[in-house]
């Protein structure tokens, strides 16, 4: 069984004190990619923000490796491995791609070699400045930093935003083969509901703010009406055991 790296109990959290997700149950286990589902306004951002620390819950346990983090900083949560990459890849276009992996991380300096080993791309484009890449192979500099950094477990908010399934379908398959390696576990908020299911391990649907579908990709993938139902929030669906394994 997987060892449970990230615990999610009975979450709410949300904005100005209206709640945007309510009574959130999640895991993932160390080396597993999770896909968290939903329609733009469902709480899935919200979800990552409140994991890194930029969101106080407001009811509700987050544990990491165990441990409660309700006070630990975003800085303390990126010291103890946590790695979020927002949905606006949280880079820089004046400085080159080498430049980002001079930038040190928390007194860390991010391990640039993790990130051409896994986008060789990286390598060549090591003096191009970064407004001057394709929304691509920004995306690319912004995954492969967030690698660099050794993360245990990574957070990504929307790798296909603005891009071509083409080349989503490049960097999805990189983080599969990192978490399997590493043992890094892997939350992965993603509209493209098909290319998430290729490569996650399991699923969760949110749907105004609540979990209504969580199961294996295997089932999630053979019952495609099921799925599309609880994505656009036409069904309401209880959580079977099926799908509280680790």
């Amino acid at each position: 069984m997987t060892e449970t790296l990230l615990g999610i109990e009975g979450l709410a959290a949300g904005y100005d004190q209206a709640p945007v997700i309510r009574g959130l149950d999640l895991t993932v286990g160390s080396g597993e990619v999770v896909a968290l589902l939903g329609a733009n306004g469902a709480g899935k951002t919200t979800t990552l923000r409140v994991i890194s620390g930029l969101v106080r819950p407001m009811q509700g346990r987050v544990t990491y490796e165990g441990r409660d983090i309700a006070k630990v900083s975003p800085t303390q949560r990126a010291r103890l491995g946590i790695v979020h990459v927002p949905e606006g890849r949280g880079i820089f276009y004046g400085l080159t791609v080498a430049e980002h992996f001079r930038l040190g991380y928390q007194g860390k300096r991010p391990d640039e070699e993790i990130a051409y080993e896994n986008f060789p791309k990286l390598r060549e484009l090591r003096t191009r400045r970064v407004g001057l890449l394709s929304g691509g192979e920004q995306q690319m500099l912004a995954v492969g930093r967030a690698l660099a950094r050794e993360p245990q477990l990574l957070l990504l908010d929307e790798l296909s935003l603005g891009l071509a399934p083409v080349i989503v379908e490049s960097l999805l398959p990189v983080v599969r083969e990192y978490a399997q390696k590493s043992g890094c576990g892997v939350l992965l908020v993603e509209q493209h509901v098909q290319l998430a299911l290729e490569v996650a391990d399991r699923g969760y649907v949110l749907s105004h703010g609540e979990i209504v579908l969580h199961d294996r990709v295997e089932t999630l993938r053979a019952d495609r009406q099921l799925l599309i139902s609880s994505y656009l929030g036409e069904q309401q669906v209880a959580v079977g055991d099926s799908g509280s394994e680790n």
